[in-house]
């Protein structure tokens, strides 16, 4: 957690400000995810080539982290490169995407230092190319010291896929210890997920208008909230991460249980009549 000392609210642009004033601060979700989706729909309506719109969604990944920053949000996963538009984009976009990523890391590590912010990934990242794995490494021991916020990129990344990988290695663990499969819990499964060190997701945002999930973080979401946005990523500023802060502040998280509103339950359940017609 962040100390009341570490946070920088005064940074924030004046607009920012006003939004962050009518939170409960001691009400912030813990970890917000956002499916960064819209950056060639924003290009294609404005008759920008597509990679335009990739470079812009990149400058909204720089302002919602510095603003994720300011306001002590401890987790940040931005939903970056799937798995699927690994293999099913052409392969010229892929390439500059992963150009975009490596420039992405080398411009933007010292404005993470001077925002005390840790970088981290999730993902098949083993797949990505060579020398894009040794840039990501880079950035994330040159800021593997700082104490802020935790910018996780999910990159070459399923849902589907990491389930499949945390079964494998469950199923490596169970052979070695000589487990049967009547043993495992949950806590084995999320033990082996990419995710394991971090918390699930309280708050989960995706933009441009599309209202699925596309296999984002499909066993941590069981009970977050979602918040969806028509607004393209790359016209997606702090001012809309306290937004949409603001919309999950309004709702009531019951986790399966009952609201605090709907009244007296009846005690003796056992004695009311069942009646079926």
């Amino acid at each position: 957690m962040f100390s009341a000392a570490t946070l920088r609210i005064d940074e924030l642009p004046a607009e920012e400000r006003a939004v962050y004033e009518t939170l409960k601060p001691e009400r912030l979700p813990q970890h917000v995810a956002i499916i960064m989706d819209g950056n060639g729909r924003w290009a294609g309506h404005r008759s920008l080539k597509r990679f335009l719109g990739h470079q812009q969604g990149a400058k909204s990944v720089q302002l919602v982290m510095e603003t994720a920053s300011r306001i002590g949000l401890p987790w940040l996963t931005l939903y970056a490169f799937s798995l699927e538009n690994n293999l099913r984009r052409p392969r010229a976009e892929v390439n500059f995407l992963m150009r975009l990523l490596k420039s992405y890391l080398e411009s933007n590590v010292q404005r993470m230092m001077d925002n005390n912010v840790r970088m981290k990934y999730i993902g098949r990242t083993h797949e990505l190319p060579a020398e894009v794995q040794e840039k990501m490494r880079w950035a994330e021991e040159a800021t593997a010291g700082n104490t802020g916020t935790t910018l996780t990129l999910a990159l070459n990344y399923s849902g589907r896929s990491e389930l499949v990988d945390a079964f494998r290695g469950l199923f490596t663990e169970m052979k070695q210890k000589h487990q049967s499969a009547e043993h495992i819990t949950e806590e084995d499964i999320r033990r082996h997920l990419y995710t394991a060190h971090m918390p699930d997701p309280d708050l989960l945002i995706r933009t441009s208008g599309e209202m699925r999930l596309s296999s984002c973080l499909l066993w941590q979401i069981a009970y977050t909230e979602i918040f969806f946005t028509e607004r393209y990523w790359p016209d997606f500023r702090g001012i809309h991460l306290l937004e949409a802060i603001a919309g999950y502040q309004l709702r009531e998280r019951r986790y399966g249980g009952l609201s605090d509103s709907v009244g007296e339950v009846e005690e003796d359940l056992d004695k009311i009549k069942i009646v079926t017609s």
